[in-house]
């Protein structure tokens, strides 16, 4: 996913836009651990970014960045596949019970969500902390204005969820779309 990004960002830069693709606390080269991370954090990060940029801004998310992108102060949003923190929080799970089960150990979705609230839980080889782990359960992308609310597949962006694959991947069609959408909303926005 994180290559499509990038080659959605270079299709913006050749239309003459910037775009930025932070690392946020607890990411990639982010010297915090992610286990010291909860979506409240990242909320901040994500709108001290914003706030450094010069100029008119579109803050796209994608998946459950949307949950983490209403802070900022922003010309726009924009929002591919937006998806809940307890569907995602479910997922991660469902998918811990799977490899547990594969590895002989025995757990649950209960007794996961058990587990989460005393200690850290490691989730798709990520360590969350028990607030992460509770805020994703109830958290929400909130109302911001003007959105725009992008699907993927025959509804918006044409493409495949890459989130959902086990091997990286990238798919250039998506994100030539991806671009292509967002610079054509811009224009709605003020910012051409």
């Amino acid at each position: 996913m994180r290559r499509t990004l990038v080659l959605a960002m270079r299709a913006l830069a050749a239309q003459g836009f910037a775009a930025v693709l932070p690392d946020l606390p607890g990411q990639n080269e982010s010297l915090v651990p992610l286990v010291d991370v909860d979506l409240n954090r990242w909320q901040k990060a994500v709108a001290e970014i914003v706030a450094e940029i010069g100029g008119p801004v579109i803050v796209a998310a994608f998946r459950g960045g949307a949950l983490i992108d209403h802070e900022a102060k922003a010309a726009g949003w924009w929002r591919l596949a937006p998806v809940g923190g307890a569907s995602l929080l479910r997922t991660l799970m469902r998918s811990r019970v799977s490899a547990d089960r594969e590895t002989g150990l025995t757990s649950s979705l209960e007794s996961l969500q058990t587990e989460a609230k005393t200690a850290p839980l490691l989730l798709a080889g990520n360590r969350l902390c028990p607030a992460m782990v509770a805020q994703l359960g109830v958290s929400e992308a909130q109302a911001v204005e003007p959105l725009r609310n992008v699907g993927l597949g025959a509804d918006g962006i044409a493409g495949t969820p890459l989130w959902l694959r086990a091997e990286p991947g990238e798919d250039a069609a998506m994100a030539e779309a991806i671009a292509a959408d967002i610079a054509a909303w811009s224009a709605t926005c003020g910012i051409s």
